[in-house]
C-alpha cells in the first residue's frame, strides 16, 4: 500500500514592520522595497492548522506570531503534499527562490 504525502511547504505574509526587526534586516540584504515580507516554513499539519498555531504561540516562530499576516497559497499549493524529505528541501528552495525575486524571507 502506498503510504500517503502529508507535510506540507507554506508561506506567511508578514506585515512591512517585520523590516524593522534587525535580524530579519540584516538576514535580507537584497530586499527591493515594495515586495512582499514572508515567512517560508514546512509542517505535517495542514498550512491552515499551523498558521493557527503559530498566531496561538505554539511552536511559534516570533516573526509569525508578531508580524503575521495571511497564507499565501499561492506561492506553495502546487508544491503539497508531499514526502518529509521532499518538504523539507522545498522549504529551503522555495525560501531561496522568493529571497532572488526580492522578497524578504525569514526561513527557520
Amino acid at each position: 500500500m502506498a503510504r500517503r504525502y502529508h507535510h506540507n511547504v507554506y508561506v506567511v505574509e508578514l506585515s512591512k514592520d517585520v523590516l524593522y526587526e534587525a535580524r530579519f534586516k540584516k538576514a535580507n540584504p537584497d530586499y527591493v522595497s515594495g515586495k512582499p515580507c514572508v515567512y517560508v516554513g514546512m509542517t505535517g499539519l495542514s498550512p491552515d492548522q499551523r498558521f493557527d498555531k503559530h498566531k496561538a504561540g505554539i511552536q511559534s516562530n516570533k516573526y509569525v506570531f508578531e508580524h503575521g499576516l495571511r497564507l499565501l497559497p499561492a506561492l506553495y499549493e502546487m508544491y503539497n503534499p508531499m514526502p518529509y524529505g521532499g518538504a523539507c528541501d522545498m522549504e529551503v528552495e522555495l525560501a531561496i527562490g522568493l529571497r532572488e525575486a526580492g522578497y524578504g524571507v525569514w526561513q527557520a
